[in-house]
């Protein structure tokens, strides 16, 4: 396999991770104020990404500079084009991080109110966004003979983009119900796998008109079995949930998630930003790569402190594996 290969299937591993983890954070962000109906139950649901949350962002930053690395002409073409967006997208985490940072520095229901508003915008906003911007690479948008994004923002929010940002909403907001009914105790628990049923109906029907546009545009055999069996593990999640199985739950939407993300990157290859204009003008992964010595380097380099980054992060997961109980108002 050619070392532009694997680095492409390196940083779909990256986003596929990314969304994953930040998919039940974001939900968590989405979802307390609503199912948490005093103090204690939203401290609680918060309490389940506390440890962890920041540690999720780690993937958006590997993926963000693994693309730079090994596809320096992807990311220049991504981020110029995407430029408002993917702002917006740095602003929300931003204001959602210091939010959950600074929430209970005071005991102050106005200062928690203020910072609750914060976490749920700084949630809705990236998860909303980053469906628009993946949409776009699936469907591709208009660039030049010089790989350079020609289009405008209001060219980035076509039918088909929404329909992404709106599908990553639903998913994220049941991953998150699933996960907040995983780790808390309780009514917090009942009421979380409640909203899991009924935001996951949603989130099937958006999912299935998603993945579906995005075969028609773009796809092939493998991203079309990829995408059934999302499906599958989706529609296997939600009845999990059902008969409370909150573990078996947490991992149908898990692969779920991962499985359609990696659909999107099998349909995209060996395109990375696909035009809409003449056909010569599309960037693919060769004309985007960096040199062979760079991508030799970084295998190298992964390859060493990587699996670290894994066994740090799964150690995280394991000490704080516990579920929350509310504590006494």
């Amino acid at each position: 396999m050619e070392l532009t290969t694997v680095w492409f299937v390196a940083i779909a591993a990256l986003w596929t991770g990314y969304f994953v983890l930040e998919g039940f954070d974001f939900g968590v962000g989405m979802l307390y104020r609503v199912l948490g109906r005093n103090e204690p139950e939203r401290r609680a649901a918060i309490s389940t990404i506390g440890p962890v949350w920041d540690g999720n962002e780690v993937w958006l930053i590997m993926a963000g500079a693994a693309t730079f690395a090994a596809f320096p002409e992807w990311y220049a073409t991504l981020f110029s084009g995407f430029y408002l967006p993917l702002f917006a997208i740095l602003v929300g985490l931003i204001v959602r991080g210091v939010a959950l940072e600074y929430r209970g520095k005071r005991d102050d229901a106005v200062w928690r109110s203020r910072m609750d508003i914060m976490i749920v915008v700084g949630s809705v906003l990236p998860a909303l966004l980053w469906g628009v911007a993946f949409g776009n690479i699936v469907r591709g948008v208009p660039l030049d003979a010089d790989h350079e994004y020609i289009g405008g923002f209001g060219t980035l929010l076509n039918p088909f983009a929404l329909l992404g940002g709106l599908t990553f909403v639903a998913v994220f907001v049941t991953h998150g119900a699933i996960f907040l009914a995983l780790r808390t105790t309780d009514d917090l628990r009942i009421r979380a796998n409640r909203l899991a049923t009924r935001s996951g109906v949603v989130a099937a029907v958006l999912t299935i008109a998603f993945l579906a546009w995005a075969q028609a545009i773009r796809g092939d055999t493998v991203s079309v079995v990829l995408t059934i069996a999302a499906v599958v593990a989706f529609a296997g999640g939600l009845v999990a949930n059902v008969v409370r199985r909150e573990g078996w739950a947490f991992v149908g939407t898990t692969l779920a998630i991962g499985l359609a993300v990696v659909s999107l990157f099998v349909a995209l290859f060996p395109d990375v930003m696909p035009s809409t204009l003449e056909p010569g003008s599309t960037l693919t992964a060769v004309e985007a790569a960096s040199s062979a010595y760079t991508l030799k380097a970084m295998t190298i380099i992964t390859a060493i402190f990587f699996p670290l980054v894994l066994l740090y992060q799964g150690w995280t997961y394991w000490v704080f594996r516990k579920r929350v109980m509310v504590a006494a108002a």
